[in-house]
């Protein structure tokens, strides 16, 4: 029986052996789910999704709203090839690897309400979705349905919008000083949501009211996105899974073959599928440098030098007295934001 080593002693036009390619890694799921990726906006991880969907093999792709922001592309966005490239291997997966892809609604894609359900293709676009997986039925909803200011009060949805993409521009600031530094990525607003008490609160009561709503449906779990808060645990006897978002979370869900399912980082997912260029044991702070350079060199206007100039330390180095200023007065704003929550 021939072997692969035995292959390198075959004749070859220029008398050298021919390249060895190491056969590439996959993980190989069930159903994989992901949300809340924003393409279109300047803050999406479109390279980290692309690089996360091309070393996966499933059966079936769940895109649980909030793929594509309307909102921003509405008012220009930001789009680039990152985010093409998104688009590109979802299409890849579904038609050359026939993966049974569902594209759930979310709020900031609505416009896809106007022509729910739909189906074309092996694509399935719908409003919500009912899982069957090994262990039983599991609802798939984006969740915006029981986010008050969403569906009562859309002007001040947006407006929380504007502040969120706000924090955003403070944040990728702060974390290109945090990166020169040798530092690791801290998000701003996560760090804002666990101070403030009514948003801690917000989160509880959207959890709830979504397992509550997936028994009332005869369901044993449910999925959600939206909060940008991802989550895998037990609510009253209802498994609740929240997939995150790929703007600072960058999590994903995934069903193995035996019905279990796992909450996966893109950090942890990188240390078993590195980048191309990088080898696995490298250290996990500069594989993420890496994947930030992935994201800023594709059409985005971030700089590129190795280092900020000497102007642009001497401006960085307030940035931590600036935001520690900034938690104190978050954790200070008035008792009736109440982010989103109905009024008792």
């Amino acid at each position: 029986m021939k072997t692969e080593t035995e292959t390198h002693n075959l004749p070859s036009t220029n008398n050298l052996p021919p390249p060895i390619h190491e056969p590439k890694r996959f993980l190989r799921v069930r159903t994989v789910i992901i949300s809340d990726v924003h393409l279109g906006t300047r803050d999406s991880k479109a390279a980290e999704v692309s690089h996360f969907l091309r070393h996966v093999r499933c059966e079936k792709l769940i895109l649980n709203g909030d793929i594509i922001d309307g909102w921003q592309l509405t008012h220009g966005g930001h789009w680039t090839h990152a985010h093409t490239r998104v688009i590109r291997t979802i299409l890849k997966m579904l038609e050359k690897r026939r993966t049974e892809t569902i594209y759930v609604r979310g709020n900031h894609d609505d416009i896809l309400g106007r022509f729910l359900p739909f189906e074309f293709e092996g694509l399935r676009v719908v409003e919500d979705y009912v899982h069957e997986g090994v262990l039983g039925r599991y609802l798939v909803l984006h969740g915006d349905v029981f986010d008050t200011v969403t569906n009562k009060i859309a002007w001040l949805s947006h407006l929380g919008d504007f502040g969120y993409n706000m924090l955003l521009r403070i944040n990728r600031a702060y974390n290109r000083w945090r990166a020169w530094r040798g530092q690791e990525y801290w998000s701003l607003s996560q760090a804002i949501k666990a101070r403030i008490k009514s948003a801690v609160n917000y989160i509880s009561k959207f959890e709830t009211r979504v397992a509550e709503f997936a028994r009332a449906r005869g369901c044993v779990g449910v999925m959600c996105g939206h909060i940008h808060t991802p989550a895998d645990r037990m609510i009253d006897g209802v498994h609740y899974l929240n997939s995150g978002d790929w703007v600072e979370s960058l999590t994903a869900l995934v069903e193995h073959m035996d019905g279990t399912y796992q909450l996966i980082s893109y950090p942890e997912f990188l240390r078993n599928f590195p980048l191309d260029n990088k080898p696995a044991n490298l250290p996990l702070t500069q594989m993420l440098g890496t994947t930030e350079m992935l994201s800023s060199t594709d059409g985005e206007d971030l700089e590129t030098s190795d280092a900020p100039d000497k102007t642009e330390s001497r401006k960085a180095e307030n940035m931590d007295a600036h935001v520690d200023a900034l938690l104190a007065r978050a954790s200070s704003l008035p008792q009736w934001l109440h982010f989103g929550e109905e009024s008792d």
